[in-house]
C-alpha cells in the first residue's frame, strides 16, 4: 500500500468528545499514512474544510459530535453535514470516513468516542481496494 495522505477534520465544539474520537482514529491509522489534523468549530464546517483540501489528500476522516437539544437544529446540522460529506466523496471519488456522532445526550456521546476508529477503518478499506 502506498503512503496515502489523510486529512482528519475535527469539530471541537465538544472538546473532550473530539479528543476521544481523534485518539481512536489515530490508533487505527498506521505509520503507512501521512496524517494531518485540522480543527473546525462545529460539524457544519467539516465539509467546507474537506472541500477546500479535496485535491491535496487521498482520503479524509470527519470527526465531531452533534447532541440533540430542544430545537430542530440538531436535525438540520446532522443532515446537512452527512449529505455534504457523501456528495464530496462521490463527486471526487475519494473516501471520507464519517465519524460525526449524533447523540441524544452527553452520556451517549461519551460512550461513542471510539467511533473515530470506525471512520478510519472505512477510509483504509476503500484506499486498499
Amino acid at each position: 500500500m502506498k503512503n496515502y495522505k489523510i486529512l482528519i477534520v475535527v469539530a471541537d465544539y465538544y472538546k473532550d468528545i473530539a479528543k476521544g474520537l481523534l485518539n481512536s482514529a489515530n490508533e487505527k491509522l498506521s505509520k503507512k499514512f501521512l496524517v494531518k489534523v485540522t480543527t473546525v468549530p462545529g460539524a457544519f464546517e467539516i465539509p467546507i474544510a474537506i472541500a477546500k483540501n479535496i485535491k491535496k489528500y487521498d482520503g479524509f476522516i470527519a470527526l465531531g459530535c452533534v447532541i440533540k437539544g430542544q430545537t430542530p437544529h440538531f436535525d438540520f446540522i446532522s443532515q446537512a453535514a452527512t449529505n455534504a460529506i457523501m456528495n464530496l466523496g462521490v463527486e471526487y471519488k475519494k473516501p471520507i470516513g464519517n465519524g460525526i456522532i449524533t447523540c441524544l445526550n452527553m452520556k451517549q456521546a461519551i460512550a461513542r468516542k471510539k467511533k473515530g476508529a470506525e471512520a478510519a477503518s472505512a477510509v483504509i478499506s476503500i484506499l486498499s481496494q
